[in-house]
């Protein structure tokens, strides 16, 4: 189990910065715990709160929503979570039933970006890096990152001068990028033109 802080705010309002961090599997055992499958490798978002706060799932091409989609609660209220292989299993309060945890399957999960734990030095949230503005040695704007992707030895931004333009894809490793200040909203990196 991995401890966190359970905040005293009772209201069930979605955060403003509320951040997607994982979607609900199923329920796992019979007593209401849930299975759930975290975007990041490392679940610690999912840890720090203990408020997890629900959407339904995205609705899909030729496939009818859910009814229970109306019934889904807004707020859970976790218990306990703790990593189960690859996925979280997590213990809800108030859910004390299989039942009703497999009316939660497919919900998105969102936790307030304030919640999770403080990056280390030389470390950051995907979310923090999207958006921010990319330059060159030379000052020059090479675009905005637009995503990152994650190809096992390390993340690659990718980052696009306009929405229609070609992306450049730009390893995320200090033989790259120089620096990266949040504050000023601008990534340098050692990258050329003809990259």
């Amino acid at each position: 189990m991995v401890a966190a802080s359970d905040p005293s705010a009772s209201d069930a309002a979605f955060p403003a910065d509320a951040i997607e961090v994982a979607r609900v599997l199923d329920a796992w055992g019979i007593k209401g715990w849930i299975r759930v499958q975290p975007y990041a490798k490392d679940p610690q978002a999912l840890f720090s709160s203990r408020r997890w706060f629900l959407r339904p799932p995205e609705a899909r091409p030729g496939r009818a929503a859910r009814e229970a989609t109306a019934t889904l609660p807004t707020l859970l209220r976790i218990a306990e979570a703790r990593e189960h292989g690859d996925d979280v299993v997590a213990s809800v309060r108030d859910i004390t039933d299989r039942s009703a945890a497999e009316a939660l399957r497919g919900a998105r999960i969102f936790v307030p970006r304030s919640s999770f734990p403080t990056a280390g030095s030389d470390e950051f949230y995907w979310v923090d890096l999207i958006g921010l503005q990319v330059f060159n040695r030379e000052g020059v704007l090479l675009g905005e990152v637009a995503g990152l992707i994650d190809n096992g030895a390390h993340s690659v931004l990718q980052v696009r001068a306009e929405p229609t333009a070609p992306e450049r894809l730009i390893p995320f490793v200090a033989a790259y990028v120089d620096r990266v200040d949040l504050a000023t909203g601008r990534i340098d990196v050692d990258w050329g033109l003809d990259y």
